[in-house]
């Protein structure tokens, strides 16, 4: 059974970080794409950060760009979001999520590529 499990959610003021983490149980995590969604009240989900499995291949959503980066671990089955210069806007459910495919090098932006997802953490950005 595939589990994605977010940690490291929590309060911050404005121009802080924290750095999420994604650990994953359940599949062959390095043959996995891995993404960042997140979806603040209200709104839709958005794009954040996507990893191919390899971490060649990365993207960022223009709102995040130069402030967030994303890594992986393959030894450790993890992925992580290292957020800094965070601004009130970024307040949302954070939400990590595998690829449909595997053995892929892609890293797709589309969030319907994504069919494991976890449970999210809560991020709240104070002004």
């Amino acid at each position: 059974q595939v589990q994605l499990v977010e940690s490291g959610g929590g309060l911050v003021q404005a121009e802080g970080s924290l750095r999420l983490s994604c650990a994953a149980s359940g599949l062959i995590f390095s043959s996995y794409a891995m993404v960042w969604f997140r979806q603040a009240p209200g709104k839709e989900r958005e794009f954040v950060a996507t990893i191919s499995r390899s971490g060649i291949n990365i993207y960022y959503g223009d709102s995040v760009k130069g402030r967030f980066t994303i890594s992986r671990d393959n030894v450790k089955n993890t992925v992580y979001l290292q957020m800094n210069s965070l601004k009130p806007e970024d307040t949302a459910v954070y939400y990590c999520a595998a690829d449909r495919a595997t053995f892929s090098s892609r890293a797709s932006i589309m969030e319907y590529e994504y069919n494991y997802w976890g449970q999210g953490t809560q991020v709240t950005v104070s002004s």
